[in-house]
């Protein structure tokens, strides 16, 4: 019912932490990171991963007529049984989506890691 509001706060969160981390690596020294990818552009890949899904899920919801585009606009809001059914949705399906969109995130990361030292070495060693 609203288990895409889980990732979109996510998504939010990752958005400004972006934006931060964006400005802050436009003030250091660009000469430490020769061919790293900077930590703000692997941020944005989650903010996307985030976002992406989050529509998705967003659109889904509403084709099935659980968002509607008046107040409450959660069908699930109107009536106290179903707020609790979708605060429990939340907190399982909600988070279990964003978590593993996360995961998915790491395991990115951990791929580029492998391949940013792979190509370190072959600079040092033609140097």
């Amino acid at each position: 019912m609203a288990c895409f509001l889980v990732p979109t706060a996510e998504a939010i969160i990752t958005t400004v932490a972006a934006k931060t981390s964006k400005e802050k690596e436009a003030k250091q020294d660009e000469s430490k990171t020769l061919n790293a990818i900077p930590f703000s552009r692997k941020l944005s890949w989650l903010r996307n991963m985030l976002w992406g899904g989050a529509a998705l899920l967003a659109f889904e919801h509403v084709w099935h007529g659980e968002v509607v585009p008046y107040f409450p606009f959660l069908t699930a809001a109107s009536n106290p049984q179903d707020k609790a059914q979708m605060l429990r949705e939340m907190a399982t399906v909600g988070v279990t989506m964003a978590a593993l969109v996360t995961v998915a995130w790491l395991c990115m990361l951990v791929v580029c890691a492998a391949i940013e030292k792979r190509e370190q070495g072959k600079t040092v060693e033609e140097n």
